[in-house]
Formats: structure tokens, sequence, C-alpha cells
């Protein structure tokens, strides 16, 4: 007879009856599909007002890295994997870290299933798979890297409108100046170089990735 925390360990184990039933039909897909499959998700859509106050936690980080780890080992690293994203995006740092360290495990034989949503870093994440399974309700967006909490992009673009109408109207000055004010002196030069790093790690490992 188990005593009173071997009970509780255990009871901690089986989690609640909904990581009970994602954890069947998460057992059945990888049968079926005779792959490793890995779901990673966010509740940044259930859960939206904490997720605007507190999108660091709710968006791809370093941390994630951690979780892969241990769910990976023990893997048979020959079926390759399947990852199941559902996600608003996030670093893009640890987007590359994380498929760097997948692809270091797992090779090309990488494959993102995006039911709904992977946006950002999310979409980064799936560009990096040799396929991207979706349905007709499923949603990539944008590679719009962020610095700050703000869209590198964005900031690109409000520099340049900046400039442009100051050349043409120099009375517009003192309207941009607590605007451009914001941002610190090296800001453009970083988001150009976020831009350009997310679209290096969009591109395939090789040539025959497909989209269905």
């Amino acid at each position: 007879m188990p005593n009173w925390n071997e009970l509780l360990g255990e009871i901690q184990r089986a989690g609640s009856a909904h990581d009970t039933i994602r954890r069947k039909y998460l057992a059945a897909l990888s049968e079926r599909t005779g792959r490793n499959t890995i779901v990673y998700y966010s509740a940044f859509l259930g859960k939206t007002q904490l997720a605007q106050q507190h999108p660091e936690a709710f968006s791809i980080n370093d941390n994630d890295k951690n979780g892969f780890m241990a769910t990976i080992h023990g893997m048979d690293r020959s079926k390759g994997l399947d990852l199941v994203l559902h996600t608003p995006g996030g670093d893009v740092a640890a987007a590359e870290s994380l498929v760097s360290y997948l692809r270091a495990l797992f090779g090309p034989d990488l494959r993102a299933i995006v039911p709904q949503l992977a946006m950002s870093a999310g979409t980064m994440l799936a560009c990096a798979c040799k396929e991207i399974v979706m349905g007709l309700h499923s949603s990539l967006g944008p590679v719009d890297p962020q610095l700050g909490g703000l869209p590198a992009h964005g900031i690109v673009e409000e520099f340049k409108l900046a400039a442009k109408e100051v050349n043409e109207d120099p009375a517009k000055i003192p309207v941009w100046q607590p605007i451009i004010g914001k941002y610190h002196p090296t800001l453009i030069g970083e988001c150009q170089k976020a831009i350009k790093w997310s679209r290096d790690l969009c591109r395939a490992p090789s040539s025959d990735r497909t989209l269905d």
C-alpha cells in the first residue's frame, strides 16, 4: 500500500481531466502517424486580458527549451517530430534556439501542425520545418519580430515616415520629436537585424518543404 506522499505524487502526475483527455488524443495521434508528437500551445486566446498585461508569460521565450528538453528525453529520434503549434509568437532568439535544438536532434525531419494559430515567432517555427499541415481555418501570421513588445517593422516604418515628413516640412519636427525621442539611438539597427534574422530563420533547411 503506497504512503500519502506516493499517492499525492500519483495524483499530481495524473493531472486534471482536461490533461488526461489531451494526453489520450495526443497519444492516439502519435500512434497513427508513427512519429513523435509534441504540443506547444499558449492560452493567449482564453486569457486575453492577462495576455495583454503579461505578454511574456504567453510568448515563446528561452525558458521553453527546458520543457522541450524534458519532453524529448527518451524519445526515439529516428521517428522524426510533429510539432503541434498554437502560439501568438515571442522572442526571435528563443525561436531560433528552439529550431537549432530540434534540428540537432531530429535533423530536417520536423513537421509543424497548426490547428488554429501560429503567429509571429510561431510562424517562424512552422516555416523552419520541412512540412506544415494546416486546416482551412488555420492561420499563420506575418513574420514581425518584436523588440520590447514593439514590432520591428512598425518602428522602422515610423522612422521612415518621420524622416519623410520632416524633410518635406521642417515645421513638423516638434510633432515627431517626442515620438521618436522615446526610442534609443541604436534601435533602428537592432530592428533591421531582427527583421533579417527572422527572414533567415524562415528559410527551409532543404528544398522539399511542403504545405498541406
